[in-house]
């Protein structure tokens, strides 16, 4: 005991060596620790006082709120939910919309300050000042009086140094608090919402699912409430862009029943799409209730009124709104409070709630999402989509190959995955076909499916799927999961580096077949996508080949599950199940300069655009049904290359092949070339036909070939003759004697020019 004590005697005598020793560390309180962008500036600490016997008091750092506004996200086109949006892919952010808190839940607070001790240097000439506490022995005093006296003060320096700890982990405890208040929601990352989206977007949600205090017209009813819903050419029909009240109504709600109890964790919030108005609702109040009667709203635990959220500052960009606290309920209510000064109360809407056990069964039974395929069902990003392709390449390596075909704006590369038996080489007489994903960066099923796409055939290869090992054998498959890594990038160029990358891969490479994936409908919709007519905005355009586009369309809308769902209704103003989900581009919506008529017009390659979802970017949840809806139809598709004629075009005399022969169908105005070993294919439907090679230096030759309903193509091949030109041509470039026939036959070409 006495060793310890005279332990801590020499500790309190050392500190009035050095000023500040006894005072305590100020550490960042739980909320500047959270501020990162504007740093909270220090405050002096109060000089300490002379007085050996007394000590500056600690000034308390004041509570401090940060705001965190809405930031709302560039994309390509309006951005959709997600549990892991990324606009450029090369980042991660897990949340696409402008992220906000509830605008009561950040009351005005005083600045942020903090104190901090700051040392201070004794002027010379003056007494070194003493520590608080220390022992100072008392003129005339007995020795036991000093012994007393000395263990008083050493008793004291025991209980600070205690109580100094005790204060410093009471306070690195509050920086993470374990059920944070509304203001310390404001963290610099933006939460993530608990739960995925409940379906108004997907359309799970049914629409009598949606009620409101009224409607503007049947085409502004609370069933045009929707994420994402798009509106119809003309203002005022039964297809409008958003939920919109009566201009009357003063208290406007839309309403949405999850079906059962669930916990719901945000919502997500857009204005109305129409190209005539602007709608939005500015800030709005959400309410809870169990049985439409009695309803309750979130408070704001600082003040204990009503939260009230942020909303829209433009029509399209989504804004999420995460709740303070979940509420678990059956029903969910927004009520707008504000909107834009001389416009309506007009919004669309999606819910992201969790739905709870049902263990009594007083609920229908929803059906199982998922999938019996090992696949990795999550969304990638730039890096993750790379790795995950290298990974297919190092599981499959005698059957696939990634190679890159450009750079984008900001240069990443544009990776593709090639699968076949001979990776890396185009075999004579083997098709080559290709799938593109990722022109646009918020449509990203389509990037996933592939990616989804290239491990199933991996798989199955190594499991010796005979439908997936004849598929890889006599096809050469390219995928390319990302056209657009950049995501929404505004380049200065005419042409952005990441089409003209593209342009030279279609022109390099002798594609057959292909398709484009995109989101927002289910369609799929055929060239020619240009109207004729310039100033027409519809307008049926068919191709030479209308036919074989009609069956490839057929073929992929016909297998896919979700384009033939019973009683599925339409994504946003068109109901294309009365045209089995196909229709001709240009009779949708003209498009100039599409990839599906650049392919048709200048290149061999026949291809489609398939509409895959009514969700561009739907959640990871939801990435297993989307790929049973699509599996079947994405390897069909690309068995139908199968279908039409194919066959080698040949010199007579050499046996080699004649790249650049053209081949022509008899009243199809549309021809094709040959590979430059001389094989082609040419996609028809099953009849007869007349068909013609000819090629520069050649007599061109004709010969019927019938195309049957048997799988596989039929073989049409070609030998053609040179012509005496031609011939004479090679033999004065090679520097050798013209034959005597030949030189009799240009004899008298010249006696007839002269004659």
């Amino acid at each position: 005991m006495q060793g310890l004590l005279l332990t801590l005697t020499v500790l309190a005598q050392t500190s009035r060596l050095s000023p500040g020793l006894g005072a305590i560390p100020a550490f960042a309180s739980p909320t500047s620790r959270r501020t990162s962008e504007s740093q909270v500036p220090l405050t002096p600490r109060p000089a300490i006082s002379p007085d050996p016997t007394t000590s500056a008091p600690r000034s308390k750092p004041p509570k401090s709120q940060v705001h965190r506004t809405s930031q709302p996200t560039t994309p390509s086109i309006p951005n959709i939910f997600t549990s892991g949006l990324r606009t450029p892919e090369s980042l991660t952010p897990r949340i696409p919309w402008s992220s906000t808190s509830p605008a009561s839940a950040t009351p005005t607070s005083r600045p942020a300050t903090q104190t901090a001790p700051v040392p201070r240097t004794p002027r010379p000439g003056t007494p070194a000042v003493r520590a608080p506490h220390a022992y100072t022995p008392k003129p005339g005093g007995s020795k036991e009086e000093a012994k007393k006296e000395k263990a008083k003060s050493v008793l004291r320096v025991k209980l600070r140094v205690v109580k100094k700890k005790k204060v410093v982990v009471k306070k690195r405890k509050k920086l993470s608090p374990t059920h944070p208040s509304p203001g310390n929601q404001e963290i610099t990352q933006d939460p993530e919402p608990g739960c995925p989206p409940l379906g108004l977007e997907s359309l799970r949600v049914s629409d009598e699912q949606l009620q409101a205090s009224s409607s503007q017209s049947y085409g502004l009813g609370a069933h045009r409430g929707r994420l994402n819903i798009q509106s119809g050419l003309e203002d005022g029909d039964l297809f409008d862009g958003a939920w919109c009240p009566e201009t009357e109504d003063d208290r406007p709600w839309l309403q949405v029943d999850a079906g059962r109890t669930a916990r719901f964790t945000g919502v997500i919030t857009q204005g109305r799409n129409s190209i005539w108005r602007y709608d939005w609702v500015t800030s709005y109040k959400v309410q809870f209730s169990n049985d439409t009667l009695t309803w309750w709203g979130t408070k704001n635990r600082s003040s204990g009124l009503d939260e009230v959220f942020p909303g829209n500052s433009d029509p399209d960009t989504p804004v999420l709104a995460v709740l303070s606290q979940p509420q678990v309920a059956r029903y969910i209510r927004l009520l707008p409070q504000t909107w834009l000064d001389g416009g309506a109360a007009c919004l669309r809407l999606e819910v992201l709630a969790c739905l709870l056990p049902d263990p009594n069964g007083l609920f229908p039974r929803e059906p199982q999402l998922g999938s019996s395929d090992p696949l990795d069902f999550r969304h990638h990003n730039y890096k993750a989509m790379r790795k995950l392709m290298k990974e297919v390449n190092e599981q499959c390596p005698n059957i696939t190959r990634v190679y890159s075909i450009g750079k984008s704006h900001q240069g990443l590369k544009l990776y593709v995955m090639e699968m076949s038996d001979q990776p890396g080489e185009h075999e004579l007489g083997e098709p080559e076909v290709r799938y593109v994903a990722g022109m646009h960066g918020n449509e990203a099923l389509g990037r996933e499916l592939l990616l989804l796409l290239m491990q199933y055939l991996c798989l199955e290869f190594l499991r010796g799927n005979p439908r997936v090992t004849r598929l890889l054998t006599e096809t050469r498959i390219h995928l390319l999961p990302s056209m657009n890594p950049d995501g929404y990038e505004i380049a200065y160029q005419r042409v952005a580096p990441e089409t003209r990358a593209v342009i030279d891969w279609m022109q390099r490479i002798p594609f057959v077949l292909s398709a484009n994936l995109h989101g927002g409908e289910l369609v799929v919709s055929y060239p020619f996508d240009m109207t004729r007519t310039p100033w027409e905005a519809r307008e049926l355009t068919p191709t030479p080949d209308d036919p074989v586009f009609r069956w490839l369309s057929t073929v992929y809308a016909g297998t896919s599950r979700a384009m033939h769902e019973p009683g599925r209704r339409p994504c946003h103003s068109e109901d294309f199940s009365h045209h089995g989900h196909i229709i001709n581009g240009a009779q949708w919506h003209s498009v100039p300069g599409s990839m599906n008529d650049f392919s048709y017009l200048h290149t061999n390659c026949f291809e489609v655009t398939v509409e895959l979802s009514c969700d561009k970017f739907p959640h990871e949840s939801e990435l297993p049904q989307e790929w049973e809806n699509n599996k079947d139809a994405l390897i069909t598709y690309l068995e139908q290359v199968r279908m039409g004629i194919s066959g080698l075009v040949l010199d007579k005399d050499t046996e080699q092949g004649i790249p650049d022969a053209v081949i022509a169908v008899d009243g199809i105005n549309h021809d094709v070339t040959t590979a430059p070993g001389g094989d082609y294919w040419r996609m028809l439907t099953p009849g007869d036909y007349m068909v013609t090679a000819s090629a520069e230096g050649y007599h061109s030759a004709t010969k019927p070939c019938r195309v049957s309903f048997e799988e596989g193509p039929t073989p049409c091949h070609f030998r053609l003759s040179k012509t005496p030109k031609q011939r004479l041509r090679e033999l004065l470039a090679a520097g050798a004697k013209v034959p005597p026939d030949l030189r009799r036959r240009l004899d008298r070409l010249r006696g007839r020019r002269v004659r």
